[in-house]
């Protein structure tokens, strides 16, 4: 959720309020706080291009990461399906390289409401992903504040801008994540140099001095600025590195900016509440858990606030060279504040986790008494991730996409069996599964379309030739799974037309469409293992043999029809209903084959 550089400006231009008159009020110029404003609206503009600079490293750097990761990302998205304390690692994880704890709030809320993962499962992820959220900060106090890294980031540029021309796709992303982590600190570093001096310009902390003397009022009324902070900047990440820089020059204290961060705790779990709207009961719980294990992190931090403020300073002094104390104002002292932020902000986080831990259950039974489901279409499974727009890269929007087509390659498996139930099952039930069938295919034709437009969005992005090739195999994949559900329907309305006909197949072909059915769904049983393995990881000789099965025994149930025509078993109206069946069973099973040649990375 990075793609929103310039927001920022709505929440620094509030601050300065008291300055965009720009020598208002007395004609001399003055402010009316007594001196003259040295702050120019230029300064201003450089400011916020200084944070769009920032952020746009910020994206480019975490886009490097994600590329880097591809597969492997994909193995720490499905590690998300085995139980809560794992599901803190893939949290964390996952957030770490993204560099945003919203992304991974977001995308889990997609998943549950896809049902790619229980509302039980997400928790873990989610508490996880208020850990990951920690380390950009950790990032920028050290190396933004402790060090000149201008020159080593100018440099590091140097060294890895010859990379992004190489046909290596594993240099070329690792060139693309490092400049972007330069990048980074260069934006820092422009902010810095951007941000008024509070010795010229008293102004604005007179301004935010306003909101300082209110005793315990000041902690909530900075919650709510770091709330909207994180709102505005759409990445807590980024939220918590203007904090740093406002501590760092002086804006505020050390008390005010842990307030800050306890809002932009609270400000990253208001984007997942809004994506998860349009999703179903499961994906809303999520979303609501993330706010709540929040809120209550954030309620009980407040009360302990003194106490834990004096913990962090005194672990500061211990443990720095400097020994400087994070609540003396002094300039030198700032810089170790902005370190004792950082460990600030990780300690609640943590701390958070291990005493919220054993109370999920309690948590769960809230959330689900707060939401309950509203029936059938409350708990319907839906396509959140294009309503709510693209991740932030290319590898996440993949694969949040190849879920969905593995999704969709599950509907199609049910409806085969929907159809095996309309031939094999108890006549009365026969209504039911055509129901069934219709219902599904029709869900399939709706999945395909979205699963096509949302791929063709991806594509917009600055694709890898291996993600190229991705996108291509899952356009083919989805187009044949849909094949398959359109075949599966064509079987059962031929099956229902020839019931109203009254004509009945003799039990000889009756058995035989069954074998012939289980033949193709052992196929499918097979695609599905290969489609949950590894893209270009599948071995295709024994999806090649099924074929040749299924093509063997077609002709060989050809054959015996012709013959049984000869022998006048059955009259030439239903043999052809017979052939009809078993020469679409045997295209399901090409298409099966397709999508096994997209899982290779085939053609």
């Amino acid at each position: 959720m990075l793609d929103h550089p310039f927001g920022c400006c709505f929440v620094i231009s509030v601050s300065f309020y008291p300055i965009f008159g720009f020598h208002s009020g007395s004609p001399t110029g003055d402010t009316g706080y007594g001196r003259n404003m040295t702050y120019t609206f230029f300064d201003f503009l450089q400011l916020i291009g200084s944070l769009g600079i920032f952020i746009y490293g910020m994206k480019i750097f975490s886009e490097g990461l994600q590329k880097i990761a591809g597969n492997k990302l994909r193995k720490i998205l499905k590690g998300m399906t085995t139980n809560r304390a794992t599901g803190i690692a893939t949290g964390f994880a996952a957030t770490t390289i993204t560099q945003s704890s919203t992304t991974t709030t977001v995308m889990v809320v997609s998943f549950v409401n896809a049902g790619l993962l229980t509302f039980l499962e997400s928790t873990g992820v989610i508490m996880g992903a208020n850990i990951g959220t920690t380390v950009t900060a950790w990032m920028v106090s050290i190396f933004g504040f402790r060090f000149q890294i201008t020159p080593i980031a100018v440099s590091l540029i140097g060294i890895f801008f010859p990379f992004l021309f190489v046909r290596n796709n594993k240099l070329k992303h690792i060139a693309e994540a490092m400049i972007g982590f330069g990048i980074l600190f260069i934006g820092l570093e422009f902010i810095k140099d951007a941000v008024p001096d509070i010795q010229e310009n008293p102004e604005i902390l007179a301004f935010l001095d306003r909101f300082t003397d209110y005793g315990f009022g000041s902690m909530l009324i900075f919650v709510l600025v770091g709330t909207i902070l994180t709102l505005v900047t759409q990445s807590s990440s980024a939220a918590t590195t203007i904090t740093l820089v406002m501590l760092a020059q002086g804006w505020i204290t050390f008390p005010i900016a842990a307030a800050m961060i306890l809002g932009e705790n609270v400000g990253t779990t208001v984007t997942a509440n809004i994506a998860a709207l349009i999703g179903n009961v499961h994906a809303k719980r999520a979303a609501r858990f993330h706010f709540f294990f929040n809120v209550i992190g954030v309620l009980w931090m407040l009360a302990l606030m003194p106490i834990f403020l004096k913990f962090v300073d005194l672990m500061i002094i211990n443990f720095t060279p400097a020994q400087l104390s994070v609540l003396d104002d002094s300039p030198e002292a700032r810089i170790n504040a902005t370190l004792g932020l950082s460990l600030f902000h990780t300690t609640f986080n943590v701390l958070n986790v291990l005493l919220l831990f054993g109370f999920v259950p309690w948590l769960i039974k809230l959330v689900i008494w707060l939401q309950p489901s509203r029936g059938s279409e409350d708990e319907q499974k839906r396509l959140t991730y294009i309503s709510g727009g693209l991740m932030p890269t290319a590898e996440l929007s993949l694969a949040e996409a190849y879920k969905e087509v593995e999704q969709l390659a599950r509907i199609s498996e049910k409806i085969s069996f929907s159809t095996y139930g309309l031939f094999f099952k108890d006549k009365d039930k026969r209504q039911k599964f055509l129901d069934k069938v219709k219902s599904r295919e029709e869900i399939t034709d709706k999945i395909e379309l979205e699963i096509a437009q949302y791929l063709t969005n991806v594509s917009e992005f600055n694709l890898s030739k291996t993600s190229s090739r991705r996108v291509r195999s899952m356009l083919r994949m989805t187009n044949d799974l849909e094949r398959i559900a359109d075949l599966y329907y064509q079987i059962s309305r031929t099956f229902d037309r020839m019931e109203s006909e009254d004509i009945t197949l003799p039990e000889t072909t009756m058995e035989e469409i069954k074998d012939m059915m289980q033949l193709v769904q052992d196929a499918l049983q097979l695609m599905r293992e290969n489609m949950a393995g590894e893209y270009g990881d599948v071995d295709m000789k024994e999806a090649q043999l099924m074929e040749m099965k299924i093509d063997s025994l077609r002709d060989e149930l050809r054959e015996a029809h012709y013959a049984r025509l000869e022998r006048g078993e059955y009259p030439p109206k239903t043999g052809i209903y017979f052939l009809d069946f078993i020469n679409r069973l045997e295209k399901i099973g090409d298409h099966i084959l397709n999508v096994n040649e997209a899982s290779a990375g085939l053609k």
